[in-house]
């Protein structure tokens, strides 16, 4: 993850940012967008870049903490998105800071968990399972390509991470494949698999 780190925050250029911002979150999370709360809720970004989809919730009225390691992202979203979210410097697979700040009843990871090794991903579901309410929900967006993986990128199988989910105290409640949404990633064949869970209550 800190080789992942380091590259992002070398190719963090004002062109790149401005890419990642223009998606539209709508669009990104239309296969799970009926799972986010319709109430104002504590949630939580894991690796979110540019504060897009932060920015995005936190204008539904939900309190949000925006959690991103590359300094270069965190810097641009505060300028983009102003004081909309709360910015945090944390990192997977131990997520310590964000710990203390929980729980929280959703926790996002979008276009993340592709970067983490198997042993890395055992380790962040502890992490995610310590910062999601009882009864809360995580949202997990893994990435496949039909080519070479790229720079600090493994395969990310969806039973891998159900079954470590399921044995940290997760329900599945759904699972759900989607194309991409940047155009050059979706001309290339990448699409996502998206996963729901829900934290086991009590």
């Amino acid at each position: 993850m800190d080789d992942a780190i380091t590259d992002y925050a070398a190719r963090a250029t004002p062109e790149l940012i401005a890419g990642y911002d223009a998606l539209s979150p709508e669009q990104i999370y239309a296969s799970v967008l009926d799972l986010f709360p319709d109430k104002p809720a504590r949630i939580v970004d894991v690796a979110a870049g540019t504060g897009r989809d932060a920015a995005w919730l936190a204008r539904q009225g939900h309190r949000v903490l925006a959690v991103e390691p590359v300094r270069e992202f965190r810097e641009a979203g505060a300028v983009l998105h102003g004081d909309q979210v709360e910015w945090l410097d944390d990192r997977l697979p131990e997520l310590a800071e964000v710990a203390r700040r929980g729980p929280f009843d959703l926790v996002v990871l979008c276009a993340v968990w592709h970067h983490l090794d198997s042993a890395d991903r055992a380790r962040a579901v502890q992490s995610l399972a310590r910062i999601t309410a009882p009864g809360g929900q995580l949202i997990l967006s893994l990435r496949h390509e039909p080519g070479p993986l790229g720079p600090h990128a493994y395969p990310a199988p969806p039973d891998e991470a159900i079954d470590l989910a399921c044995a940290a105290g997760f329900d599945l409640i759904r699972q759900t494949e989607a194309p991409a949404v940047h155009p050059l990633s979706r001309a290339s064949g990448v699409h996502w698999t998206w996963l729901a869970f829900a934290r086991t209550a009590g």
